[in-house]
C-alpha cells in the first residue's frame, strides 16, 4: 500500500496469550501498513518454573515479564523497517492485553521475578488471565460479598472471578506472604507495559472497573477486605490505589529508553492502556448501545456499549467508560473456545488423522472442519459443555469442567470436534439470552479474533445463535483498537467515537442463519440448557476436581 511523507501513523500493539503483534495504522483512513509477530519465549508457564524446573500445581497459568518488553524490541522495529516509512510521521503508540493479568512490582516497576531471591518463587511472576488455582479464593470473597450486602456485587452479576484482581491478590497474600509484602504494586500487565513505554504508572479504568472492582468512585472497603483476612485490610490502599485514566486519555509520552528499543521518536504520545477485547470494539465501529463484540480466539469476550443499567446474572461487569468515557460497557466471556478446539485437536486427532491433513496441505482444524462440515446438523447424537477451562459467563466457575453426551463406539473424531465447536457456539447463546432477558438487548453480533477465518465456525455460530454474524474488517482488531486509542491520545481525533468511524469498520458480508440448521440447533440447544443448569449446580464436578487435586498432592509427597 503506498503512502505518503504527509501521511501521519500510530502503532498498536496486541499482547495475547501467546504472542504479541505490532500494527502500524494510518491516521487518516484505518489503513493497515505493516504488521509483526512476536512469539513469547517462555509462552505460557503452567507446568514446572523456568528457573527451578520446580512443577507448578493444577490451574496454574504464568507468564515472564521480559517477553512483554522483547516484543517491543522485536516488532516495532520491524513495522517500521517493513513500511519504509520515516519514524518521524508515527504520532503515538499504545498497546492492548489480555485480563486479568497481574503480577507484582517494586515501586520503580521492577517485576519481583527479576530480583534475585523471588526467581525461583512462582508467586513472583506474573499471573496470567487463565490462572484459575485462586478459586476458593473468589469463593470467600463472593459469599461474604453477598453476607454483607455489598453492593458492588451485583454489577458482576452476583459473582467475581478467580481471575480477577482480588481473588489473585488474596492467594498471594495466604500462599506467598513474603512476596506479598515485598511488592509495592499489585500491577495489572495492561498498566506495567504503558509504565515502560513512557516512565509513568497509571490505571487504566477498563481494567480497574472490570478487573479490580472499581465502582462508584471506590473499591471495596477496608471493613469488607479485613474480614477475609486482616492481613488484607491495606490490599487497596498499599497494593492497587493508583491514578487513573481514561481510555484514550495520555498516559504520558515515550521515553529515551523506549524510542531506542523501538526505532520511534522520543516524546510522542502513549495512551493508555486498555483490554483486547474492550479495545476491539472502537476497530469494530461498534460503540452504540446493542452491538455486542464477541472477540473470538483462545477464549471469547463478549463486549457490548448499552444506555441502560440492569444486572445480567453471571456477567464479568459493566463499568462506566469502561469500553467509551462516558458510557456504559458491559462485558461476558468463555474461558475456554479456540483453546478447546486446540485441545481436542492436538491431543486426540490420531496419527492417520495428522497425516492426511499433511497430505492434503491443511492444518489439523481445518481437516477436521470439513469433515464434520459434511454431517447434517445432529447426525453425530452429541452435545457438550465447553468448560474444559471452566465457566467465565454466567457461572463464573472455573472448577467447572468439559462434558461430552452421546458417545459411543461409532463416534468419529470430526464428529466430537464438531459437538465442540457447537458447545462454544451454546455457550455464546446462553450469553446472549441473558442479556436479551435481563433487559440489555442484544441487537447485532459481531465477530473479531482468530476464529473469524473459520467459515465452519462462524456458520455454526449464526445458526445456533439465529441471527446475522458480522465480521470485523480488520484481522488484527485489537491492534487496530489500540491504534485507534493512540490517535486519540496524540490529538488526531477529539473521541474514540469520531476515531472508530474513520479508522474501523465491518465487512459488507454476514454470516446469515440456515433456517432448517437453526431448527435443529433449537432442539440440540435444550439439551444443552439441562445439562448447564443441572452440572452447573449439581456439584458432581467440584468433587472430582477435589479428588483430582488431593490425589496429585499425595503423588507430589
Amino acid at each position: 500500500m503506498s503512502t505518503s511523507p504527509s501521511d501521519k501513523f500510530v502503532i498498536g500493539v496486541d499482547y495475547g496469550t501467546l504472542s504479541g503483534r505490532a500494527l502500524l495504522v494510518r491516521v487518516s483512513d484505518g489503513a493497515e501498513i505493516a504488521t509483526s509477530l512476536y512469539e513469547y519465549p517462555h509462552a505460557v508457564v503452567e507446568e514446572t518454573l523456568p528457573t527451578s524446573g520446580a512443577k507448578l500445581p493444577p490451574d496454574w497459568a504464568l507468564q515472564v515479564p521480559t517477553d512483554y518488553v522483547d516484543v517491543l524490541k522485536k516488532t516495532v522495529p520491524a513495522v517500521l523497517k517493513e513500511s519504509g516509512i520515516n519514524p518521524a510521521q508515527v504520532i503515538g503508540i499504545t498497546t492492548d492485553f489480555t485480563a486479568c493479568t497481574v503480577l507484582p512490582v517494586k515501586s520503580d516497576g521492577t517485576p519481583l521475578s527479576e530480583l534475585k531471591e523471588f526467581a525461583n518463587n512462582p508467586h513472583a511472576y506474573v499471573k496470567l488471565w487463565k490462572h484459575h488455582s485462586a478459586q476458593v479464593h473468589a469463593d470467600r470473597i463472593n459469599e461474604l460479598a453477598h453476607a454483607r450486602g455489598e453492593k458492588w456485587i451485583s454489577r458482576y452479576g452476583g459473582k467475581i472471578s478467580s481471575e480477577w484482581e482480588f481473588a489473585k491478590g488474596l492467594q498471594l497474600l495466604e500462599e506467598a506472604p513474603d512476596v506479598y509484602a515485598a511488592m509495592d504494586h499489585w500491577i495489572e500487565a495492561a498498566d506495567w507495559i504503558i509504565w515502560q513505554l513512557c516512565g509513568t504508572y497509571v490505571r487504566n479504568i477498563c481494567t480497574a472497573g472490570y478487573k479490580g472492582i472499581y465502582q462508584d468512585g471506590a473499591y471495596p472497603s477496608q471493613d469488607f477486605l479485613a474480614a477475609l483476612n486482616p492481613a488484607f485490610k491495606n490490599f487497596v490502599i498499599d497494593k492497587v490505589e493508583h491514578q487513573l485514566g481514561e481510555l484514550g486519555d495520555k498516559a504520558g509520552t515515550l521515553s529515551a529508553q523506549a524510542a531506542q528499543w523501538t526505532g520511534l521518536p522520543e516524546g510522542i504520545a502513549v495512551a493508555v492502556g486498555n483490554v483486547d477485547a474492550h479495545v476491539t470494539a472502537a476497530a469494530a465501529n461498534a460503540v452504540s448501545p446493542g452491538q455486542m463484540v464477541a472477540i473470538m480466539g483462545t477464549s471469547t469476550c463478549h463486549v457490548m456499549v448499552s444506555d441502560v443499567l440492569n444486572d445480567v446474572p453471571g456477567m464479568c461487569g459493566v463499568v462506566k467508560g469502561g469500553i467509551v468515557p462516558g458510557a456504559l460497557g458491559y462485558e461476558a466471556g468463555q474461558s475456554g473456545v479456540g483453546d478447546i478446539f486446540g485441545w481436542f485437536a492436538n491431543n486426540y486427532a490420531s496419527g492417520e488423522y495428522q497425516a492426511a491433513a499433511a497430505k492434503l496441505g491443511v492444518d489439523i482444524h481445518t481437516y477436521l472442519s470439513d469433515l464434520s462440515s459434511k454431517q447434517p446438523v445432529g447426525a453425530h447424537g452429541l452435545v457438550a459443555l465447553d468448560w474444559q477451562s471452566g465457566n467465565r459467563s454466567t457461572l463464573v466457575d472455573h472448577k467447572l469442567s468439559g462434558l461430552i453426551m452421546g458417545l459411543t463406539l461409532a463416534t468419529k473424531p470430526e464428529e466430537i470436534y464438531r459437538a465442540i465447536v457447537e458447545s462454544t457456539a451454546y455457550g455464546a447463546r446462553k450469553i446472549v439470552e441473558t442479556f436479551n432477558a435481563s433487559g440489555v438487548p442484544v441487537k447485532e453480533f459481531i465477530a473479531a479474533g482468530g476464529l473469524i477465518k473459520n467459515k465452519f465456525v462462524m456458520q455454526i455460530y449464526a445458526d445456533v445463535l439465529n441471527m446475522p454474524i458480522t465480521i470485523i474488517n480488520s484481522a488484527q482488531g485489537p491492534a487496530l483498537g489500540s491504534a485507534i486509542h493512540a490517535a486519540v491520545a496524540a490529538g488526531a481525533y477529539k473521541n474514540i467515537q469520531e476515531a472508530s468511524a474513520a479508522m474501523g469498520g465491518v465487512a459488507a458480508e454476514k454470516y446469515t442463519p440456515i433456517a432448517a440448521n437453526a431448527k435443529v440447533y433449537n432442539q440440540l440447544y435444550k439439551h444443552y440448557n439441562d445439562l448447564y443448569e443441572s452440572f452447573g449446580h449439581n456439584g458432581a464436578m467440584h468433587s472430582i476436581r477435589d479428588i483430582r487435586d488431593a490425589a496429585i498432592a499425595q503423588g507430589n509427597k
